[in-house]
This record gives structure tokens, sequence and C-alpha cells, in this order.
């Protein structure tokens, strides 16, 4: 079968990382998630204190890029790779409520963009690839024969955010993880550089009433479409 490049694309806590797992596992392609590249610099400027609640040093950070190394690690008892911070193992401190109240920012920073994008299209140079972010389909490969947008209400969003917290131990109140979704959705769509957006052709995909094995089942059917016209 024609290895192809699948970029999935959307808003927070619309399942990206999930379905595209799926895919991955079930096609024998590799998986990048861009998010956990993102949340690991987000997680490097809270630990160098550029960034907090109340201010965003940039120069500060972007000075400090070249100092940030990050690499990915399958981990085989989890079946999936797990995202490393200079070495460090940063997988569960990069999920936290605190990174995802930053990384829009840290995102916003095109000199973060332009580093994470240029190792990101490094890694799919030779296809049989699964990736998901903001900007797959429109800026990292634009070529792709697969492109996937994902949405859902941001309650819905919210609630599936809440409920991952909560399984994890963080007893984060509802309300707030609602308001991290909706200003996270303002800040991707609105910045600047590679704003969060339907590239012209991505299908669309709402799942706030779809399970996981819909869905699945719904992208499976595209990539079988795909590839038997290849």
């Amino acid at each position: 079968m024609k290895k192809i490049t699948i970029a999935i694309d959307g808003f927070s806590s619309t399942g990206k990382s999930t379905l595209a797992k799926q895919l991955a596992k079930h096609l024998g392609y590799v998986y990048v998630d861009t998010g956990a590249m993102y949340r690991a610099v987000a997680l490097f400027a809270m630990q160098k204190g550029y960034i907090s609640s109340s201010s965003f040093d940039k120069q500060a950070l972007i000075n400090d890029i070249p100092n940030i190394k990050l690499h990915f690690e399958f981990n085989a008892d989890l079946g999936f790779a797990e995202m490393f911070l200079n070495d460090v193992n940063v997988e569960k401190e990069i999920r936290t409520i605190e990174v995802s109240s930053f990384v829009s920012k840290v995102a916003e920073v095109s000199e973060v963009r332009a580093k994470l994008v240029e190792q990101q299209k490094e890694m799919g140079k030779n296809k049989a690839i699964v990736m998901d972010g903001r900007d797959i389909g429109t800026v990292v490969f634009p070529d792709a024969e697969l492109k996937i947008f994902m949405t859902a209400s941001a309650e819905t969003r919210a609630q599936r955010r809440f409920d991952e917290l909560q399984a994890k131990g963080d007893n984060v109140p509802y309300e707030d993880v609602l308001k991290n979704v909706q200003e996270r959705d303002y800040i991707d769509t609105h910045r600047d550089d590679s704003p969060l957006v339907i590239a012209d052709d991505a299908i669309e995909i709402d799942n706030s009433y779809l399970s996981r094995e819909e869905q699945f089942a719904a992208v499976l059917e595209l990539v079988d479409e795909i590839t038997k016209t290849l």
C-alpha cells in the first residue's frame, strides 16, 4: 500500500492525538504529537522564569532557543512515544493545566514556530507519518495526501479535558478548564504567525457526538480511499 502523509489539525481537546495514535498504530506509521513539542517549550519557559501569569519575556525565550533540545522516545509499555526536554522525560509535566494556560502564548512566538516546524518537516520527509497540531496541513505539510480538521463545542472539549485531569488526580474546577479552552481557541485563531485555520482541502470532522471508534472508522475509510487512487 502506498505510504502517505496524514495531517490532523483542529482545536484543543478535540482528540487529535488519540485519533493520530490510532491511525499510526493501525497503519504502522510514525506518530508525532506537535502539541507536546510546544508544551515542552512552554515548560522550559516556565522553568526558566520567562513566563508567568503576569509576564512573558519573549526575547529571553528567543535567546535561549538554541538550548532547547526536544526528542521523542517510544515507550513500549504505553504504546506511544513520550516527550523529552533536554534529555528529561517531561510527558507528565507538560499535560498540566498550568502548561496548558501558557502553551498558546509560547506558540505565538515566530522564532519558536520556525524551530519546531523545521524539525517537523524533517520528521516527515519519508512520508508514512501521522502528525497532529494546529498548522500541519497549512504550514508543515501543505501537500499532505490527507488533511483532517477536528472540531467540537468548547463545552464538550472542556468536559473531556476536565475528565482527563480528574482521572489524573488534578482537581481543577470545570469553569477553569472551560476558560482555558476558550482562551486557547482565541489565541490560536488570532495569532499573526500561522493561525489555526482550516486548509482548503481539509475534511472537517465535528466529533461532539462521535465515539472514538466511530471517528476512527470514518477516517480509516478516507485513508483507504486515498491510497487506492495513488
